[in-house]
């Protein structure tokens, strides 16, 4: 089931996943709705925030509803939980990539606007008026409740702020965008304006993807993600996939990450050494497919930041 709500109209914060880590592994209820005014005090925060908060992090994988509240997910504890985490202060351009791709690809608690736009979105731009009619339509279909017009604007402007700086009249960046993580990837860029359907004689600004060639997105990340989309798309028992489906498949990591084909062609080329035969590529077949090794280790967490360590 799809959120459409619950971000209080707040991008994540880079503090949050980390305050939300230390504050559920203290007290697993302090998240929960009857305990806001103690997380309130605890987080010193307002209100709004503290749902933020636990919006974000349930949608980023880093904890999860239980009967006492909350716990830590296996991804969370082992990429944030204090000095033992991975990246516990997300200091690595490699975590900002993991969370974007958790917050697209996160069944337990999907996201609709990230789902929807970078999956099956497929406009060269986005500009607010086409996007919120697009979403409205597409709304209709998944969910049996109606979505304001209201909600899917302001689910679609915490989309947009969560990776493109907010500027002043000026041209300055707003302080309080400086915050949201997401920003740094560069993942959408503002590349002008077009006239406004909903508000005739006034420009609404326009932005693209950036689908190009991304090396910032280590092997190691992109042989993680490829495992993870394995197996929330096809099953673990399935032993091959197609080609076509890796750069184009719904959550796949040529969707998510907007790489092109050609730089997921390069990867996978590589991948069989990379993950020590868990994947191998086998361009020449009839279709070509990457086989998955059920008996090799597969490719873990850790590998991504020991690769970068040997860096």
């Amino acid at each position: 089931m799809y959120r459409f709500s619950g971000h209080e109209t707040f991008p994540c914060r880079y503090a949050w996943l980390p305050k939300a880590v230390q504050t559920v592994s203290e007290n697993p209820d302090i998240l929960t709705p009857a305990k806001e005014d103690d997380a309130m005090v605890k987080l010193g925060v307002g209100k709004n925030m503290v749902r933020s908060i636990r919006f974000w992090a349930e949608a980023a994988d880093i904890i999860a509803n239980t009967k006492a509240g909350h716990a830590l997910t296996d991804f969370g504890r082992d990429l944030l939980w204090e000095d033992k985490g991975l990246d516990p202060y997300l200091e690595d351009i490699q975590t900002l990539w993991l969370i974007h791709w958790k917050l697209a690809t996160n069944q337990r608690a999907l996201i609709f606007a990230w789902d929807y736009l970078l999956n099956q979105f497929h406009e060269p731009e986005l500009y607010a008026s086409s996007v919120v009619r697009v979403l409205s339509k597409a709304a209709t279909r998944v969910s049996e409740k109606e979505i304001s017009r209201g909600s899917l604007e302001q689910l679609y402007g915490v989309f947009l702020h969560s990776y493109v700086p907010t500027r002043g009249r000026k041209g300055e960046v707003k302080e309080d965008n400086l915050d949201c993580p997401l920003v740094e990837l560069e993942l959408l860029r503002h590349i002008g304006f077009t006239d406004s359907a909903l508000n005739p004689g006034r420009l609404e600004p326009k932005y693209a993807f950036r689908r190009e060639d991304k090396p910032e997105i280590g092997q190691a990340l992109f042989a993680f993600c490829l495992e993870e989309f394995w197996k929330n798309r096809f099953g673990s028992k399935e032993q091959s996939i197609p080609f076509h489906s890796i750069v184009y498949g719904h959550g796949s990591p040529g969707q998510v990450f907007k790489i092109p084909e050609a730089d997921v062609r390069t990867r996978l080329f590589a991948i069989e050494k990379q993950t020590d035969g868990f994947f191998n590529f086998e361009e020449s077949a009839a279709i070509p497919r990457v086989v998955r090794h059920e008996e090799k280790k597969p490719p873990s967490l850790a590998t991504i930041y020991e690769v970068a360590a040997d860096a």
